[in-house]
């Protein structure tokens, strides 16, 4: 079960999501620190309109969700005796909407984001809004960020096709020392930095040496750039197999690489609002 903490800030309170089960489940034990504590969960779950809501999400999600106990703990509702917490619930009918975790650090009582948002409605109307558009802004950095890693994974798969096409082409690579054969791939890597990002890769480290602490060029192109740089290496590959001069794939690389910019540009202002229009270019390009 793959459990992946990341955490939502809601004026001062700072709310632990995980994923798990195939989807996030949100922290109610963070949601209540500013609404009595734990206190305030076992209070929800004594309402009669909470249960049901359990209950019904149960049966709609939960193929082993155990009915007759569900009706048990419904029937008992608004009686002075009933107290019912999570642990309880979870135990007493398979319920796999709440979640109650042990721990110092990732440890309380989670919820499927269904149930997170219902239990915020109860808590104030005003900080369920205040999760979900927290909630949604973070989805999107994670969509984003997931889009990105793609592209990276993509750019690196093409770099390898490139120095395979060198390595059965350019140079007989297992002729030279070790200690030069990576030269030989360096050289042929800013043939694509050069004609996208008018620079070598050892330019940028001169030009940016508090970026180059913690990544490479490539490391911090944009979504835009990346994606030209994966088709860029491609091209490179056939055009080493082909034994083009470097000198004549440099200028057909860079002339495609303003081709492929252009037209990503001219469709993100086709597609997206004036506001969400800067590509955020992270590296000028040559």
């Amino acid at each position: 079960m793959s459990i992946k903490p990341t955490v939502l800030t809601i004026g001062e309170a700072t709310i632990k999501v995980i994923h798990t089960h195939g989807t996030d489940y949100i922290c109610l034990t963070d949601m209540v620190n500013n609404y009595g504590g734990d206190q305030a969960i076992y209070s929800w779950m004594r309402n009669r309109n909470s249960i049901e809501f359990l209950g019904i999400w149960e049966t709609l999600n939960n193929p082993d969700f155990k009915g007759g106990e569900f009706e048990t703990f419904r029937k008992q509702v608004g009686l002075n005796t009933f107290h019912l917490t999570p642990r309880k619930w979870i135990d007493a009918t398979g319920a796999i909407g709440i979640l109650s975790k042990a721990g110092r650090h990732n440890g309380g009582t989670y919820a499927h984001k269904d149930i997170a948002f219902e239990f915020g409605t109860w808590l104030s109307p005003e900080f369920k809004l205040h999760l979900i558009k927290e909630f949604q802004r973070l989805k999107e950095l994670e969509a984003d960020q997931e889009q990105w890693d793609y592209r990276r994974f993509l750019a690196k798969v093409n770099y390898h096709l490139q120095t395979d096409a060198i390595q059965q082409v350019l140079v007989p690579i297992s002729s030279l020392p070790i200690g030069r054969r990576g030269l030989v791939y360096a050289k042929e890597a800013d043939v694509v930095n050069l004609a996208l990002f008018g620079m070598t890769a050892k330019e940028w480290r001169s030009q940016n040496p508090t970026l180059a602490k913690n990544g490479n060029i490539r490391d911090c192109a944009t979504i835009e750039q990346l994606t030209v740089l994966s088709n860029l290496e491609s091209i490179n590959s056939m055009l080493i197999t082909e034994k083009i001069s470097k000198e004549n794939r440099f200028e057909r690389l860079r002339t495609e690489a303003a081709r492929q910019l252009q037209a990503l540009i001219a469709a993100r202002r086709s597609v997206l609002p004036p506001s969400e229009q800067n590509p955020g270019t992270k590296l000028t390009t040559g």
